[in-house]
């Protein structure tokens, strides 16, 4: 029996997908990345994926876990010798179970985003995951990178969002570790080793969750910003007013949210004059347990005292629902404006916010010295200080030339960020993208200890080679 057979007889020969039926799955959601696999199989089951594994690692042949595939680092795109298996999991896509009084919730991983938003909804609880890609992203991918989003600021990343885990392993066994506990102190933190691993260590099968109440109220507002150190002293009053309740601070700049309002008309800045035309808007929420009115008088009141004192130049501040998803809309909008323009060079970073006007306005020039007439997109989540800071090509460059430029653009922008002590990927993983550079910025005993760990659990060096290290 072939692989191709064998894999068949695992899984049905319905869900074993080769030549151009394969070719979704061979290419990344930017279309930078194409392969080419042995094939596409999608297990139904943690059991299947783990017979699918072992068969793998008895032939020899490369694995690649995929969730939705929407990375932006080429994690989940083979290379081109077709011998890899891409190791599809959306067909594990069931809510478990939900235990309110735990505030748990026990999901498979290729459950999408959205859909187990919406059961936390419906149970009466909040899974506070948010980003753009939700309606697509699903769990085993958030898991696999980090996941973090808008609304890390006071919840954290995917990493602080899961308790326990069930994986399968390189040689396809299977660790069962859903436990929905906030204490367990019995030994190394293997979940915290498989999350963020990228699927070069073990295939995320499911996970157990953590929940939280949800809000009783919202209060969304667009501020108008002057600069980057005016959002820093909002942020600071923000943090001082609201407390815990501050959910989410996103900083834009201003032509991004133009490109927004040129490719979607049907979008709109809230704002008219001078305000509509600002260097810098900043996205502000506050998520409250008490009342709407009492969310409403904080929320009106630090806003206030900024703008008396000179911060803010404008405020909008959202009267309902539908008005504050329509300023959301616009800063989700951004990627996908970006896409419409052309091609892009991405840089996922994060920042000391103490340091983030330093770098944007020391970066912003160097560039400019050395690629006059380029672009630049600057958006991302200020209160956690992950920045995506892009280059695109100002309007007399040819798509060409600015794809010429970017290994260049990638270090003299990553030199920068190392120089104010930040780090290269904030939430987007490392992929293929920025594999060969890591060493460059990461301490060379953590280098060779991630090196041991992957050594240790994947000694065939099957699980999704070629991606985090070299």
């Amino acid at each position: 029996m072939d692989h191709l057979d064998a894999l068949r007889a695992t899984v049905g020969a319905a869900q074993v997908l080769t030549g151009a039926d394969a070719l979704p799955w061979e290419t990344d959601w930017r279309e930078r990345y194409r392969g080419r696999s042995l094939a596409v199989v999608r297990p139904g089951s943690t059991d299947e994926v783990a017979a699918v594994v072992r068969l793998c690692a008895q032939a020899g042949l490369p694995v690649i876990p995929q969730g939705g595939n929407t990375g932006l680092c080429g994690g989940a795109t083979p290379d081109d010798s077709g011998r890899a298996v891409i190791l599809s999991l959306q067909r594990l896509n069931r809510v478990r179970s939900i235990d309110t009084d735990n505030d748990t919730m026990e999901v498979e991983a290729g459950c999408i985003l959205q859909s187990v938003q919406q059961a936390a909804r419906e149970a009466g609880r909040l899974f506070p995951l948010s980003l753009a890609a939700e309606g697509s992203c699903t769990i085993g991918g958030n898991l696999a990178t980090n996941a973090g989003g808008t609304q890390v600021l006071r919840y954290g990343n995917m990493r602080e969002l899961a308790l326990g885990l069930e994986v399968v392993t390189a040689q396809g066994d299977i660790w069962h570790g859903l436990r929905g506990l906030r204490k367990d102190n019995t030994g190394y933190d293997l979940r915290d080793l498989f999350i963020g691993s990228e699927g070069t260590l073990g295939v995320i099968t499911a996970a157990t969750l953590k929940l939280h109440p949800l809000p009783v109220a919202r209060c969304t507002a667009l501020l108008a910003l002057d600069s980057i150190e005016s959002a820093i002293a909002m942020l600071g009053r923000a943090r001082a007013g609201l407390g815990a309740s501050l959910t989410g601070f996103e900083l834009m700049a201003g032509d991004c949210l133009q490109d927004v309002v040129r490719c979607f008309p049907q979008q709109r800045l809230p704002f008219e004059g001078p305000s509509a035309a600002m260097p810098w808007y900043a996205l502000l929420e506050l998520s409250d347990s008490e009342s709407e009115a009492h969310a409403r008088e904080r929320f009106e009141v630090v806003i206030g005292e900024a703008i008396e004192a000179g911060i803010v130049l404008d405020a909008v501040i959202a009267e309902s629902m539908a008005q504050s998803h329509a300023l959301w809309h616009l800063r989700e909008s951004i990627p996908l404006a970006e896409k419409e323009s052309g091609k892009s060079i991405k840089h996922d970073v994060s920042i000391p916010v103490s340091r983030m006007a330093e770098f944007v306005l020391g970066t912003n020039a160097a560039l400019q010295a050395a690629f006059p007439g380029i672009r630049n997109v600057i958006f991302g989540h200020l209160g956690d200080g992950n920045l995506h800071y892009n280059v695109a090509r100002g309007p007399q460059w040819a798509e060409g030339r600015l794809l010429s430029c970017q290994d260049a653009v990638y270090e003299l922008v990553h030199d920068r960020v190392h120089a104010v002590g930040g780090s290269i990927s904030a939430e987007h993983g490392v992929g293929q993208l920025k594999r060969d550079v890591l060493p460059r910025y990461k301490d060379p005993v953590e280098m060779a200890l991630m090196h041991r760990i992957k050594s240790a659990l994947d000694p065939q060096g099957l699980m999704n080679p070629g991606k985090v290290l070299g």
